[in-house]
């Protein structure tokens, strides 16, 4: 395993006051590495809001110690976070992307994306009992109920990723391309893959209430 996956590094800044703080707090020293990357999985789902209504060109977007600060962001910014806490609690992490088709849209984001396919849709890996295992904190618990979908849940040994139904047994999500995983957050790859096939991100307005938006999707 490599040791990069436990340094701070820009974005997934682990050795930043806040990561430190919000990582120790969510965890109990009596628990094991497992029951930690739980905590800190279900404390970033639910704890820091989604919107994917926001400046793609900011990098404190993607940066761990910013997204905490905010106290929302869209999935790299969720798993970088992630990732930052699990570092900062000495549990090896990784942030991995994957292009998916988002069938369960907004008409706004789907405006904003220029389509469906959502490229460098990101998750975490926790480096767990000798394997890398998968966990994605994007959607909160409030957001899944409203698009009617069933919050991911983690258990420290499965792969967490987004089911391919929703509950009404429509498509949800289908992964087309895995772009691999990393130490940090490929911030350029990332916004010159976004300013090529979705610029709009770029240029749409930053406000607004997605949860909101899901209610008339």
């Amino acid at each position: 395993m490599d040791t990069q996956f436990l340094q701070s590094a820009d974005f997934i800044d682990s050795d930043a006051v806040n990561i430190r703080n919000f990582a120790e707090e969510t965890v109990r020293d009596s628990q094991s590495q497992q029951e930690k990357a739980i905590a800190l999985y279900y404390r970033v789902r639910d704890g820091i809001r989604y919107t994917p209504y926001l400046d793609f060109s900011d990098p404190e977007m993607y940066r761990a110690s910013s997204v905490l600060r905010n106290g929302y962001g869209f999935c790299i910014s969720k798993a970088s976070l992630l990732t930052a806490s699990g570092r900062a609690l000495g549990i090896p992490s990784r942030i991995g992307f994957a292009d998916v088709n988002n069938h369960l849209n907004t008409p706004r984001l789907r405006e904003m994306n220029g389509g469906d396919l959502m490229r460098w849709h990101a998750f975490t890996e926790f480096y767990l009992h000798g394997i890398w295992v998968k966990s994605t904190p994007a959607f909160n618990q409030e957001l899944c109920t409203r698009f009617r979908v069933k919050p991911l849940e983690f258990n420290g040994r499965d792969d967490s990723i987004f089911h391919p139904f929703d509950t009404d047994q429509r498509k949800h999500m289908e992964y087309v391309y895995e772009r691999g995983s990393f130490a940090d957050v490929p911030f350029a790859s990332i916004t010159a893959t976004y300013k090529k096939y979705s610029p709009k991100l770029f240029d749409s307005n930053a406000d607004g209430d997605f949860a909101a938006d899901a209610e008339f999707s």
